[in-house]
């Protein structure tokens, strides 16, 4: 099982590329990225996340409750100079527009959606299909470790999507999350329930509460390590090529895959505040 930590990426393919604020601006970025069931809301000053939360994601959360929530968060905090979002709920993102019109209006924002400068072309049957959590993932990854790579996000879905070598995102694969698969299967299961998502002692179990874990883990591992070492195939991709791990339950599968990853729990931040850059001045 490999792990490595960030590092400097080799130069294949596109190159790393970073935009910056234009020259003048103050202040962090405040960047929300919003999933199904969490959302990542951070500062982004420069490039890097110096402040970082994650909420649940309630579709009845109001735009003036959102509103409380992040002033909340920013109490003590400098002034933003920018807001960036992208969401995966259309709900929650209508709030949030509502949120940025009547509480940040003198704010300069972008919400990523079809139309949006990312400097990331979109080469799929419906590009307006695609997540744009899932844009921020790719645009994060490609200015952090160059193209081609490969983004895995384990959150509500596990998600694999891929950087061609020329720098446009190609699609990927969905698969269902971690939780979301236990917790149904749960409901369908009579003599089954719900256990906490920690790791075995072995994944051959016991018993059933680490029988259900071992699938969780080890099951989820394997999914994902198998479909990588497939795209890698039909790609042609090298096996050097960075595959980048992201997302809230990122964790569970940190260090129980057989895949070589960089660990980056907080690329939509990343890739948000590339996206507002590019859409600024």
């Amino acid at each position: 099982m490999n792990h490595i930590e960030p590092s400097a990426p080799a130069h294949r393919g596109t190159p790393p590329s970073t935009c910056s604020l234009r020259r003048g601006s103050e202040g962090s970025v405040l960047a929300v990225a919003v999933e199904n069931t969490r959302s990542l809301v951070g500062l982004v000053f420069e490039g890097a996340v110096k402040r970082h939360w994650w909420v649940g994601t309630d579709a009845r959360r109001t735009a003036d409750e959102w509103a409380v929530l992040l002033q909340g968060l920013l109490a003590g905090e400098a002034p933003v100079s920018g807001i960036a979002v992208c969401s995966a709920v259309p709900h929650v993102l209508h709030e949030l527009r509502d949120v940025v019109a009547r509480y940040y209006q003198d704010v300069p924002s972008v919400v990523v959606e079809p139309g949006v400068k990312t400097g990331l072309p979109v080469l799929v049957d419906n590009p307006r299909e695609v997540g744009t959590d899932r844009i921020a993932n790719a645009l994060g990854a490609v200015t952090l470790y160059g193209a081609p790579c490969l983004v895995v996000d384990v959150g509500t879905a596990i998600t694999i999507d891929v950087v061609n070598p020329a720098g446009a995102f190609i699609g990927g694969v969905i698969a269902p999350g971690i939780e979301t698969a236990t917790d149904a299967l749960g409901r369908a299961a009579a003599q089954l329930r719900r256990v906490e998502l920690v790791r075995p002692r072995s994944v051959v179990a016991k018993n059933t509460v680490e029988a259900l874990q071992s699938g969780a883990i080890h099951g989820f591992a394997a999914l994902v390590d198998g479909l990588i070492a497939r795209i890698r195939t039909e790609q042609s991709l090298a096996d050097d090529a960075p595959v980048v791990l992201t997302g809230a339950l990122a964790p569970l599968l940190d260090g129980q895959l057989h895949t070589r990853t960089r660990n980056e729990p907080l690329l939509p931040l990343r890739g948000l505040y590339q996206a507002f850059a590019r859409n600024s001045g």
